[in-house]
């Protein structure tokens, strides 16, 4: 195999966790996607890529059977497989401690996820509230103890995702208004919660050990998930805002544009002549600092973009078949219930209904491309002028391709997966091999994540 590949055996793969048996859910997936495997002749040493379904209709075990070849998933087969696996939350990630009436849900939010769903609305308010107070007290006296800010920050984004992952689950079968009055509380609870963490991470968003240290004690693996991504989602878009505000990164983009990124973007743009296209046709209004209203919002959408996926969270655990239809499923309920059944902001809610939107590439789904398809099904000569667009209303009116928030979250949400070290049958990814990676199966390879921003993202993780 070649030298410093990512790569797990097939056979390691597809086993259950006890070693008793085949993942059936895992094996679904590899046949419903047409997931390649590498196929390694020792002998030779040679190597080609395979795809899964003729040689699993060939034999069904045949990656169990010692021959001239040896079989491994890697690259973007190993995340592919994670990608439509996300919600497994199964023995392989559960700590050797886990006690063993622990339910799904509990490993994936953590212990007290019980406790806090047996409280009342005004009970886990004042939670909320509470968690709030402890933060901004932290801001007030300029506190600079790393231990005490990293206790607060896990510990407060530990229990608004536990209570609003709650919250939505109680109120799926609410009419829309009594919902919303039902979960008025905890969003202004959460939304000032990030307000606040915002504010503290904002004067420590360099700090990579806090980071990690924050992340550690999140106390379950969806919450170690969520907790990341936000955390990681907070810090680039500050980076952001500095390299634009206060470089020369817009001038080096515009330099380098024709020769590294136009052939990317004329894909995607084919009816805009190829000497017209410019930096200014990727960004509606131009590669820009984010103001600060606009960033909140963002934060917001960040910290809640799987809350709402995460109900029935141990759907794929045990040997269910993978149904593509129920993951996407997972997607619009987390989107409905936050755009319709409460009040946290617009901007916040299409960010959780898109972030799987992927340029249009067929591996993507989302709640814009269902409602461009019958825009344009309507309006059948269509033309979108712009990659990305900051403004929720552009993107509402179809201006642009993709929404600014949802493509970064996109390239945070594929990074975590690939270095996450709790992902039980893979190895984690060095920050090098997934930037490698992603560079090559999520741009060269196939179109889903925006070049450009993925170089600022790149030399953000190298900071």
């Amino acid at each position: 195999m070649l030298k410093n590949e990512a790569a797990i055996p097939l056979s390691k793969v597809l086993m259950l966790p006890d070693g008793k048996g085949i993942n059936k859910a895992y094996v679904g997936i590899m046949l419903e996607e047409e997931i390649p495997v590498l196929c390694v002749n020792q002998s030779e040493h040679t190597q080609m890529l395979m795809p899964f379904k003729p040689l699993y209709d060939k034999d069904d075990s045949f990656w169990q059977k010692k021959n001239i070849c040896e079989y491994f998933l890697t690259g973007y087969s190993l995340y592919k497989l994670e990608e439509k696996a996300r919600a497994i939350v199964s023995s392989w990630d559960a700590k050797p401690d886990t006690k063993k009436n622990e339910t799904p849900v509990e490993t994936a939010f953590g212990s007290e996820y019980s406790t806090i769903a047996k409280m009342s609305s005004e009970e886990r308010a004042e939670r909320l509230n509470k968690k709030s107070l402890w933060l901004n007290d932290l801001l007030i006296k300029g506190s600079k103890d790393q231990v005490i800010i990293a206790d607060a920050l896990s510990n407060t984004t530990s229990d608004a995702a536990m209570i609003n992952h709650i919250v939505l689950k109680e109120i799926e079968q609410f009419a829309d208004e009594q919902a919303k009055a039902f979960s008025r509380d905890v969003v202004i609870y959460t939304s000032e919660i990030v307000k606040l963490s915002v504010k503290l991470l904002s004067e420590n968003v360099f700090n990579d050990e806090l980071m990690k240290t924050i992340a550690r004690k999140s106390k379950g693996i969806v919450l170690q998930h969520i907790t990341r991504v936000y955390l990681n989602g907070v810090a680039f878009l500050a980076y952001f805002n500095t390299m634009v505000s206060s470089s020369s990164i817009i001038m080096k983009i515009r330099n380098s544009f024709n020769l590294k990124y136009r052939k990317f973007y004329q894909a995607l743009l084919p009816h805009i002549d190829s000497y017209d296209l410019t930096l200014d046709h990727v960004f509606l209004g131009g590669l820009k600092a984010i103001p600060q209203e606009m960033f909140l919002k963002w934060s917001v959408g960040f910290f809640i973009h799987d809350i709402g996926k995460a109900v029935d969270i141990q759907y794929h655990e045990g040997e269910d078949a993978y149904d593509r239809n129920k993951v996407i499923d997972h997607v619009k309920i987390g989107y409905n219930s936050i755009t319709e059944k409460t009040n946290y902001p617009k901007e916040a809610g299409f960010i959780v209904g898109c972030h799987h939107e992927y340029y249009g590439d067929p591996d993507g789904y989302g709640h814009f491309r269902e409602d461009l398809q019958e825009y344009k099904s309507q309006i059948a000569d269509v033309k979108q002028d712009y990659c990305i667009t900051y403004e929720l209303e552009s993107i509402l009116a179809f201006k642009a391709l993709a929404y600014f928030p949802a493509k970064v979250l996109e390239i945070i949400d594929v990074f975590d997966s690939l270095t996450d070290s709790r992902r039980g049958y893979h190895k984690a990814l060095s920050l090098e091999e997934a930037l490698d990676m992603m560079y090559k199966d999520f741009i060269i390879k196939h179109r889903k994540i925006d070049p450009i921003l993925f170089d600022i993202f790149a030399d953000f993780i190298r900071e």
